[in-house]
């Protein structure tokens, strides 16, 4: 048959990163054309499913599915290979698109080629030194061997409970046809130039010099693929040939170090949107709402919840007056006019609420700084809420004359302003 050519080209006399299991598979295949069978018909795929998708919280999923090749064609979307090229296409896709905040790779792959794999593992690491996106992977259910040198380039690599990674090795088959010619009555003769030209041919045993020669090749290789490893994953050169090409499943791969965490590829999802809501940069708001990010409700949290517990008093943004001014940006001018100097101005803004938060709080007066914030109340409404609350209260003269002042700034205007009241009440 006219493919058994080509898929013996890439699987017999040169080295291979794959599992060996998978290797012992393909070559089960392979074996019954060398007694003369015939090769299954492979039905092409019309529609193989796309290697990329975007979830709905804009983190783009790229597949490394399959058995690897260095060049892909009509018999690689039929077969189930998958090519380097196509890969590196995928990741540098998705790290240029503005729509999508991180990167994982969804990797179930033995393993395959050496030719392009480390090139590929190096572009993966520049594209990823040059974006500010996460680049994270999951072995789900198998990244081994070669596989698992393009899931190493990533910054957090997780495993499914039953997933294995590992298979550090590389592997090189030689077949000697030699005794298949005999009986079919075959003799096969080379005429060459150059002593080594037919050295691992597969109709004669295998020579020493050929062994040997092979032997070096694989031998360098895994070197090359040790050093990827152990750079890529922060370990020692020992340790990662310490693992000897064995596979490693679910915990048992945390504890050696080949991966991060134990996890599915929802998790990881769930994990990188939960960390990149909570990084997200301040940026100026479309409308006068303001819609703050998460770490700043956070903040505000805890401003908020170091108060007394009996004598508080709340100051809701519905006693603000209403002619208060919301926290938009002022008129753009030089020094606003770009979105780093928004930033730096709602920044002032907010650290001026929360300045007023904490004065109210010596006085025992809770303001609510998150739904202040929503409905864009600007920080001198709150201050004159806090002072009519502080009015109020018939205690007001003790708690002012006992509230302390700001040791470099002098006093807070809430507390100037609350004493003068109480001096003009007793006048």
């Amino acid at each position: 048959m006219s493919d058994f050519p080509h898929l013996a080209s890439r699987v017999f006399g040169t080295p291979l990163l794959i599992a060996r299991a998978k290797l012992e598979v393909i070559l089960g295949v392979l074996a019954p054309r060398f007694a003369g069978g015939t090769l299954e018909p492979l039905e092409p795929e019309t529609d193989p499913p796309p290697l990329t998708s975007v979830t709905v919280e804009k983190i783009a999923i790229v597949s490394v599915v399959g058995t690897l090749v260095s060049r892909s064609g009509y018999l690689d979307a039929a077969s189930g290979l998958q090519a380097y090229g196509d890969i590196a296409d995928a990741v540098a896709a998705a790290m240029d698109d503005a729509s999508v905040r991180g990167v994982i790779l969804d990797v179930d792959s033995p393993g395959g080629e050496v030719g392009g794999l480390f090139d590929l593992v190096e572009q993966i690491n520049a594209i990823r030194g040059a974006s500010e996106k996460p680049l994270w992977a999951v072995a789900n259910e198998s990244a081994l061997s070669a596989a698992y040198a393009i899931a190493s380039a990533a910054d957090r690599l997780y495993v499914t409970r039953t997933g294995e990674v590992g298979s550090i090795g590389v592997v090189a088959v030689h077949v000697d046809e030699s005794g298949a010619d005999a009986k079919a009555g075959l003799s096969w003769t080379f005429v060459f130039a150059g002593d080594r030209k037919v050295d691992g041919n597969a109709h004669e045993p295998l020579s020493e010099r050929a062994r040997a020669t092979i032997q070096a090749d694989v031998d360098r290789l895994y070197a090359e693929f040790c050093a990827v490893v152990a750079a890529n994953r922060g370990l020692s050169l020992d340790a990662v040939r310490g693992t000897d090409a064995a596979i490693y499943r679910g915990t048992l791969a945390v504890r050696a170090g080949l991966a991060d965490r134990l996890g599915t590829l929802d998790l990881a999802i769930a994990e990188m949107a939960a960390e990149l809501d909570r990084a997200a940069p301040v940026r100026a708001p479309v409308n006068p709402t303001l819609k703050r990010s998460l770490s700043m409700a956070t903040n505000e949290t805890e401003h908020t919840q170091d108060q007394p517990d009996e004598r508080q008093h709340a100051v809701t943004p519905e006693q603000a007056p209403t002619n208060a001014a919301p926290l938009s940006p002022p008129a753009p001018d030089a020094a606003t006019t770009t979105e780093a100097g928004i930033a730096e101005k709602l920044r002032a803004e907010f650290a001026e609420v929360a300045a007023v938060v904490s004065q109210a709080a010596r006085l025992g007066v809770t303001v609510d700084a998150s739904d202040a914030l929503k409905k864009g109340i600007a920080p001198d409404a709150l201050r004159r809420s806090v002072l009519d609350t502080l009015a109020a209260r018939a205690e007001a003269t003790t708690v002012i004359a006992a509230a302390p002042s700001t040791p470099v700034a002098g006093d807070s205007p809430i507390v100037r302003r609350a004493r003068e009241r109480a001096a003009a009440a007793r006048a």
